[in-house]
């Protein structure tokens, strides 16, 4: 059976997340169901990572074995046709046998996007957090680049999160501006639970003169959760893009 590389982008608003919930709408549902209309089967659809509820993707990968390959434009239309207008799929590949989403991932990049105007935009309501006040994204640029490295991040992770290891490597972490919107850019080999909402909600404590930019090292060196900043809301978040290979 061909091992298909399913390549989608969604808005998450709808939905609680990417895994299959016994009592909520998932993606990883709504994408099945389509794939089922499709080549007549439920199929097992392996997802890249586990997105939180709310969270958005510019680029996220499943694989799954199906019946038969029917090429890239034929499947991507017949499963576009089934999708709702939220989630769409725009590339697919047969690839070999052993590959998975999730596991053959180098790494990931991900942006939160913060809308920095003095009122609120209803453009940017669901896909951006609201602050009203000054940012310098210069100073929050020089923080984020002591995030850069291998670290111990358990001060970046959710304090509901039971995982043993939290050491990740960030590749590159930048804060940039365009307009209004502010974008804090992240890619590493792998994010802890809620981690990058984390790191957004303690540079906008660095926007708020909390603390300063070079406190991000004491704060990783702490390992306590309690030091970093809040954890800002889901809608500001993009999966962006994920890496296979170098």
């Amino acid at each position: 059976m061909p091992n298909v590389l399913l390549t989608i982008r969604y808005d998450g608003s709808a939905y609680h997340g990417w895994q299959v919930q016994k009592n909520a709408l998932s993606i990883q549902q709504v994408l099945q169901d389509a794939i089922e209309k499709v080549f007549g089967s439920r199929l097992d659809v392996k997802g890249c990572s586990r997105t939180d509820t709310g969270v958005h993707a510019n680029m996220y990968c499943v694989n799954f074995a199906a019946p038969f390959f029917p090429g890239d434009y034929h499947l991507i239309s017949a499963l576009n046709r089934h999708l709702p207008p939220d989630i769409k799929a725009y590339a697919c590949q047969e690839v070999e046998e052993d590959f998975h989403a999730r596991y053959c991932a180098s790494g990931k990049e991900y942006i939160y996007y913060i809308y920095n105007a003095k009122y609120e935009n209803p453009f940017f309501s669901k896909y951006a957090f609201h602050y009203p006040f000054a940012i310098d994204e210069n100073r929050l640029d020089a923080a984020a680049k002591h995030l850069i490295g291998t670290h111990d991040f358990a001060a970046f992770c959710s304090a509901n999160s039971d995982i043993e290891d939290t050491h990740r490597t960030i590749y590159n972490c930048a804060v940039v501006r365009e307009g209004d919107m502010v974008k804090i850019i992240i890619s590493g080999d792998g994010f802890l639970y809620n981690m990058v909402r984390i790191i957004a909600g303690t540079l906008i404590d660095v926007a708020k003169g909390k603390i300063e930019p070079e406190d991000i090292i004491d704060i990783i060196e702490s390992k306590n959760r309690k030091n970093a900043g809040k954890t800002l809301a889901a809608k500001g978040l993009f999966l962006n893009k994920v890496f296979y290979g170098d």
